[in-house]
């Protein structure tokens, strides 16, 4: 490597990406493509980006797996920076293979952050966890160590480890200021901020309480009969009963949880699961239908009794319900909880995160662009959409996790 790569590359390391271009921009070769790619990554541009780094990758030659596979790994982060996450990670781990075959152990590790990171974005936490079990960030560098820390703690928090998380932070916090680079600090500092907003609300006869993650855990492990909106379940201490299909069952749990101790009357529990204001006897029938349904669901955690007005639930060894909110109202509050990490999502991505159809998803974006609450950039394609960042409290709970809290 000559002396203007060698000090692209340093420039690069310390997060000045301007310093960097100064010293390739005008070349063509290989390497030099391959730096201004990641410069161009760093300063936001992300489709140029990758394009300089696919260059790069196809003029190495067959000799030189091992600069291939790093263009591979960096190219495969520009796209999680872009929410490109419908793609193969076949690329991804066979770049890694390489990379520690070659004794490159760096860029080895960040392959596998990289994919663990995409993992977490999508909600698959046991395959995130999975990718990170065997990783010690104390044997890292400091930026690879600040990057790994910082997997780790958004893990723990959609997990709901709080303390985990907290610990994870403070680790990455410290590796991240050894690192000196300013971006990586910024974002370790706007992760421990989430730690205490409120997360969610917890409604009640005397009206909502907000609660922040670590009041939130402390209200799923106290045995209490817990109506989770936010995950969209039920919830007595280890028992978990996902919900999140069974949508007019959930709302008749919830209508039951938030009349507690007495009962709800069927016309109510008619309207709100059925969205009718005029119901008739197939009505009064399908509720009586669905309360079965409902009923043998959450045997174990409550049973629901009929009374004379409607239904009332019951939870057994007398524990108390309550009822778990999102910090914001409506259908739509996963999504714009993704959207509100600031990143640029495409329509496919949200919808893989989301687990909804792609067409679901582009019928509710329209509807937050109408109400002005996200906006698109791009056309056809390349199309993709922002919304601004949701202050004042967290969003974990609303993200996409594969797992029941734990």
């Amino acid at each position: 490597m000559d002396s203007l790569l060698t000090a692209s590359a340093r420039a690069l390391a310390k997060g000045d990406a301007l310093g960097a271009l100064k010293q390739v921009a005008l070349r063509e070769d290989p390497p030099a493509l391959a730096l201004r790619g990641i410069a161009m990554a760093q300063l936001g541009e992300h489709a140029r980006a990758r394009e300089l780094l696919r260059q790069a990758g196809r003029r190495f030659g067959p000799h030189e797996a091992l600069a291939r596979a790093r263009c591979v790994v960096a190219e495969a982060e520009v796209a999680l920076a872009m929410r490109d996450l419908g793609g193969s990670a076949r690329d991804l781990d066979a770049a890694a293979v390489t990379l520690a075959a070659q004794g490159d152990r760096a860029n080895a590790l960040q392959a596998r952050l990289i994919a663990a990171r995409r993992h977490v974005l999508l909600g698959r936490i046991d395959l995130a966890a999975a990718a990170l079990a065997d990783v010690d960030p104390h044997s890292l560098p400091p930026l690879l160590a600040a990057v790994a820390e910082l997997t780790l703690a958004e893990l723990a928090l959609r997990s709901l480890q709080v303390q985990a998380a907290q610990a994870a932070l403070g680790r990455a916090r410290q590796a991240a200021q050894r690192a000196g680079v300013p971006a990586l600090v910024a974002e370790v500092q706007d992760a421990s901020a989430a730690l205490a907003r409120p997360a969610a609300r917890r409604l009640g006869p005397d009206g909502e309480q907000r609660l922040r993650l670590d009041e939130v855990a402390t209200l799923l492990n106290s045995g209490a009969l817990v109506i989770d909106a936010c995950r969209r379940g039920l919830r007595a201490g280890p028992v978990w009963v996902p919900l999140a299909g069974r949508p007019v069952l959930f709302t008749l749990a919830q209508a039951l949880a938030e009349a507690w101790p007495g009962d709800m009357s069927r016309k109510v529990l008619i309207e709100r699961a059925f969205r009718t204001r005029h119901p008739d006897e197939t009505h009064r029938a399908r509720l009586r239908v669905e309360m079965g349904r409902l009923r043998s669901l959450a045997a174990g955690l409550a049973d629901i009794e009929a009374t004379p007005q409607g239904f009332a639930l019951r939870p057994l060894n007398a524990h108390p319900v309550a009822v778990l909110a999102p910090p914001i109202d409506g259908d739509q509050a996963a999504m714009l909880a993704l959207l509100a990490d600031g990143a640029a999502w495409s329509s496919s991505a949200l919808a893989l995160a989301l687990g909804a159809s792609q067409r679901t998803v582009q019928r509710a974006l329209a509807e937050l662009e109408d109400a002005g609450r996200v906006r698109s950039i791009g056309q056809a394609r390349s199309r993709r959409w922002l919304a601004p960042p949701l202050t004042g409290f967290t969003t974990i709970l609303l993200l996409p996790a594969a797992l029941p809290l734990a």
